[in-house]
C-alpha cells in the first residue's frame, strides 16, 4: 500500500485465509446464546460457473475425499446451480455435526484453489435456524457467508413469510454478536444478498 493510499484512506482487502472458518463453531455458541439461531447442519461453497474436464475432475477428488469420512451419511457434497447461474457445492450434516461440515467447506475451497479454480471462488455459507414461530409458521433463518476474496464474514437473514426481503435489524445485531468469533465484514455494502442459496 502506497503512501497515497494511506492518505486517502484506501485499504487493501484481506487476502483469502480459509482458517477463518474454523471460527464458525465458536460463533455457533454465540449465535444460540444471543438469538437462539442453532446450525442446520447444511452449508456451501459459491463460485461462478466452470465447464471443462479439469474441473470435472477436481469435483470428482472433493467427492473422493469427502466420501473417506465413514460418519457422513447420505451424499457428501451436491452439485447445483441457481436461479442466477452460479454454482453451489453442497454438504449436509446433522446439525451437531459443525466441526465436520466446516472441514468439509475448508477442504472444497482448498481443493478449488489448489486445482486453479480460486478466481472462481465467491462464497461459502452456513445455515442457522431458529425452528417455528408460535403460529406453526417457518422460524427465522440465517447464513454466515463468508467472503472469499475478502476474508470476512457477514450474517445474511431473509424473512420467511415475505421473499426477497431481508431481517436487516437481525443482520446489525449479529454483526456486533459476533465480532468477537469472527472477522465481520465492516462495509455493509458487501453484504450481498444470496437468494436461493441451496443451503439456507
Amino acid at each position: 500500500m502506497g503512501l497515497l493510499d494511506i492518505l486517502l484512506g484506501r485499504t487493501k482487502p484481506a487476502p483469502p485465509d480459509l482458517d477463518q472458518l474454523f471460527g464458525l463453531p465458536s460463533a455457533a455458541v454465540t449465535l444460540e446464546a444471543a438469538a437462539g439461531l442453532r446450525p442446520t447442519g447444511q452449508g456451501a461453497v459459491c463460485f461462478a460457473t466452470v465447464e471443462g474436464a479439469a474441473f470435472e475432475q477436481t469435483h470428482r477428488e472433493v467427492q473422493a475425499l469427502l466420501d473417506a469420512d465413514t460418519d457422513r451419511t447420505g451424499p457428501p457434497v451436491e452439485l447445483s446451480k441457481d436461479a442466477y447461474g452460479y454454482s453451489w457445492l453442497v454438504s449436509r450434516r446433522a446439525p451437531d455435526q459443525l466441526p465436520e461440515l466446516v472441514n468439509d467447506l475448508h477442504a472444497v475451497n482448498s481443493a478449488m484453489e489448489v486445482n486453479g479454480f480460486g478466481p472462481q471462488l465467491l462464497c461459502s455459507l452456513v445455515g442457522f435456524a431458529d425452528g417455528e414461530t408460535a403460529a406453526g409458521g417457518p422460524g427465522r433463518r440465517l447464513a454466515l457467508v463468508y467472503l472469499y476474496k475478502r476474508g470476512t464474514f457477514y450474517p445474511f437473514a431473509p424473512l420467511p413469510d415475505r421473499p426477497h426481503q431481508r431481517d436487516n435489524a437481525l443482520e446489525l445485531q449479529l454483526k456486533a454478536t459476533l465480532g468477537n468469533d469472527l472477522r465481520v465484514e465492516q462495509d455493509l455494502s458487501r453484504w450481498f444478498p444470496v437468494w436461493g442459496a441451496p443451503a439456507l
